[in-house]
């Protein structure tokens, strides 16, 4: 009996010990937003439209984004994420998106607070032009 209950225990042993030893698996998440004018705040009357898809690393916090718009009022003047906010609230500049030319794309490292935003669904996309300083077109980011 003692024969079959100490490999047993050694291979549970063992296994229990990989288990520990073994870091937690990176999960990446992918996120959207859509842009339009009726999500600012406040709401404009821009025909203007755009769509952000995102992965973030969460392990490394690495934010990727690719992104386009169409029918602005003029050249976007500025594109940022903006948080910590929910829908229908402002908020400020958390990274910016550069060059802000459609289409466009980029990635940035985020800090633990920003990290936090992103993925309690509180950071927006925003394009800015001369016309709509405070933002003509604006997304949430959703997973």
């Amino acid at each position: 009996m003692m024969t079959f209950i100490r490999p047993a225990v050694t291979a549970l042993t063992c296994a229990a010990a990989l288990t520990v030893a073994v870091p937690a698996l990176a999960e990446t998440v992918n996120l959207k937003a859509d842009m339009n004018a009726a999500s600012e705040v406040p709401a404009n009357s821009s025909k203007a439209t755009g769509t952000v898809t995102a992965s973030y690393d969460t392990a490394s916090k690495k934010l990727s984004w690719k992104g386009s718009y169409k029918d602005l009022t003029g050249p976007a003047t500025a594109a940022h994420f903006h948080g910590p906010a929910e829908a229908g609230k402002n908020a400020g500049v958390m990274v910016p998106i550069s060059p802000a030319t459609s289409p466009f794309e980029g990635s940035a490292t985020l800090n633990d607070d920003q990290a936090k935003a992103l993925m309690a669904g509180e950071l927006y996309v925003n394009v800015h032009t001369a016309e709509n300083k405070g933002g003509e077109i604006r997304g949430q980011l959703k997973k």
